[in-house]
């Protein structure tokens, strides 16, 4: 029995079992509710929220009310040791961190820093250090995204009709250093400088047989690949919280990248980000919420080395296209498009859940006209790990197209 058909009918058995304690929750002496009922249980007094760790204290310290003395102003830390699954991982061990910090003044943005440090059955090691951190009352803000990798793959070649059985098998080391400070022009609208570094190297593709039609070989393969790059950054962003964004808020974030030789890059090429996200209330009165996104990568001039071409899930949490492996699609552009409906299971806010569907497709290289529409959709359920930062575990199972699918998980919303 395959792995995720194994979480299915764990899932299902303990849903059951949840809703048939969950009747008798309201009757039983308190220190008799377990963790079964966690979903359906509320606290006593004012915060009837429930979260994780309202779970580990009915487990570890049964019948003490979990007590919380933070302010408005509090900073928020999670920290999560996970056993994970995906596609481009398998099985994976993991370690996650986060910390919100809420801005002095109600009307101030959050601070928010994240962390992640892993190892995979595929033998990869990943860490990375994401943070975008308000300064002097939202005047300014530094945006950070570090990390490094020795990550093993496959790789599908270039394009949108690449076959998923045609693969080579790269391995390679990855840093990424990307920075960018921002300045405030108007209410919510910021705009500067960054410097971005992409640099791989002990690159190596051991691939014998079935390799793709067009891939690493034919565009240039190189055992090594440097960009760096001045960018020029606009933002406008309205979300106060981002791991788990309201209703009527919105982000739209343009990057454009000049990598230059006199840098050290291999190659002076230019590209372009374009990444735009809106949340509803849906219904309108409701806490459900309708979210749509576009993250789309453009090569506006010049030739990138061949693993720093646009591809799936190559952004910041590597989130692009559900439903697909990362890297499943490569080319010159990229374009994709995503809506999300989330909406609550329980009144608590334990538990809740998430449809999704997305489209993508690629240019396979300069000149050459977008290919087809690649589609992918699937569903989730979120779990409150942290009530106080309103941050949740995401777990989802998406398709794709020619038999493609898996498992998807994620700290705090996808996007």
């Amino acid at each position: 029995m395959h792995l995720t058909q194994r979480l299915l009918i764990i899932a299902v058995l303990s849903f059951l079992l949840t809703e048939s304690q969950a009747r008798y929750t309201d009757s039983l002496p308190r220190h008799r509710k377990n963790i079964f009922t966690l979903a359906f249980y509320k606290q006593p007094g004012k915060d009837s929220m429930v979260d994780f760790v309202d779970g580990i204290y009915r487990v570890f310290k049964p019948g003490k009310t979990r007590t919380y003395n933070g302010t408005a102003e509090s900073k928020h830390f999670t920290f999560v040791p996970a056993v994970e699954y995906s596609l481009v991982t398998r099985l994976a061990v993991s370690l996650n961190a986060s910390l919100v910090v809420p801005g002095k003044r109600k009307t101030d943005n959050n601070s928010t820093l994240s962390g992640e440090l892993k190892y995979t059955q595929n033998k990869q090691i990943i860490g990375q250090l994401v943070s975008n951190l308000w300064l002097k009352n939202n005047r300014y803000i530094l945006n950070t995204n570090w990390s490094y990798a020795r990550f093993p793959q496959k790789d599908f070649g270039l394009g949108a009709n690449s076959e998923l059985n045609r693969f080579n098998l790269l391995d390679y080391h990855y840093l990424k250093l990307h920075q960018s400070i921002l300045k405030r022009l108007a209410p919510d609208l910021y705009a500067g400088p960054g410097l971005a570094i992409d640099h791989h190297w002990n690159i190596t593709d051991t691939t014998t047989l079935n390799k793709p039609l067009t891939g690493f070989n034919q565009y240039g393969f190189t055992n090594a690949s440097t960009s760096i790059g001045i960018s020029v950054n606009l933002l406008y962003d309205t979300r106060k919280n981002l791991a788990n964004p309201v209703p009527n808020s919105s982000y739209v974030n343009l990057i454009y990248r000049n990598n230059l030789t006199a840098l050290g890059s291999n190659q002076h090429w230019q590209g372009l980000v374009i990444d735009a996200r809106k949340y509803f209330a849906f219904p309108k009165a409701s806490k459900n919420i309708l979210a749509f996104w576009t993250y789309n990568l453009l090569t506006l001039r010049g030739k990138p080395p061949y693993l720093h071409l646009p591809a799936t899930a190559s952004d910041v949490y590597n989130n692009t296209g559900r439903g697909y492996i990362q890297g499943r699609f490569r080319g010159d552009k990229l374009l994709f498009a995503e809506s999300e409906y989330r909406f609550g299971i329980t009144e608590n806010g334990f538990l809740g859940a998430v449809i999704f569907a997305n489209m993508q497709s690629v240019s396979e290289q300069a000149g050459k006209n977008i290919q087809g529409l690649k589609t992918g959709y699937g569903a989730g359920i979120r779990i409150k790990l942290n009530k106080h930062s309103n941050t949740n575990i995401a777990l989802d199972y998406g398709f794709g197209q020619g038999g493609s699918r898996g498992l998807f998980m994620n700290l705090g919303e996808v996007f």
